[in-house]
């Protein structure tokens, strides 16, 4: 498998994630505002979807019951606009690529899959019922930046081993909880993420077409990557992004 880093110094995997949202976000604006509310209806992460099946009303327009388990993965690949595309697209190539380097492409995609997905349990638990559209990989992103704090800042210089090739990702020992949060550029970080990632991520896009942010997804990805990347890490010779 080829280890070596592309051109923007990214494992593979973060290239082709970011050609997909990208795909996705020109896909939608070519089919218009009738076909993309179409596709919102079947593809984004609605609340309200689970009160309705469990109802039993008849949900087939929008994908019926089957949409309510594909809709926890796909709604990570829309966004609401330009600027939430790009800030999710800049966070995921930083922190994403540490991530991916270090357990390898198979681990970096459950990894990630589960950041989401716990996002939207914990953003469905506080906002049953309701209709706004919840898209945005941010909930992974935040998981793949609580991953990263673990290991990132036990290498030397001012961002430790961010942005470094694949290496350097591997070498780092991971740190336990308790030393993450006693390692001064890893408290700074969380400082800066509460402050501004929460407020640049995961959008609750509502039907009149305001934008809102869904604080408890990215709570919800942050929490998993912070407490069970440990899981992930297990650095097998094999497992490598590619």
């Amino acid at each position: 498998m080829n280890t070596s880093p592309s051109a923007v110094n990214a494992p593979r995997i973060i290239v082709i994630l970011l050609g997909l949202m990208l795909s996705v976000h020109l896909g939608r604006l070519l089919m218009g505002p009738h076909g993309d509310d179409v596709l919102l209806r079947y593809f984004a992460f609605i609340p309200i979807r689970y009160s309705i099946l469990l109802s039993g009303i008849d949900l087939s327009g929008s994908g019926g019951w089957t949409a309510g388990v594909w809709t926890f993965v796909t709604y990570m690949f829309f966004h609401s606009d330009w600027t939430h595309l790009i800030f999710n697209g800049l966070w995921l190539l930083a922190f994403g690529s540490a991530v991916a380097w270090r357990i390898g492409t198979v681990p970096f995609l459950i990894f990630s899959t589960c950041c989401g997905v716990a996002g939207a349990l914990l953003h469905l638990f506080f906002h049953w019922g309701e209709t706004s559209m919840v898209i945005g990989a941010s909930a992974a992103i935040s998981g793949h930046m609580a991953a990263a704090i673990r290991f990132v800042f036990r290498a030397a210089g001012p961002f430790g081993a961010l942005g470094q090739p694949g290496g350097a990702q591997r070498r780092v020992p991971l740190a336990t909880i308790t030393e993450t949060f006693q390692e001064r550029r890893s408290l700074a970080f969380l400082s800066v993420w509460l402050f501004i990632n929460m407020g640049m991520g995961v959008g609750a896009l509502a039907l009149d077409g305001s934008v809102s942010i869904a604080w408890e997804a990215h709570i919800g990805g942050f929490a998993v990557g912070l407490f069970f990347f440990g899981v992930f890490d297990q650095k097998l010779p094999a497992r490598r992004a590619f």
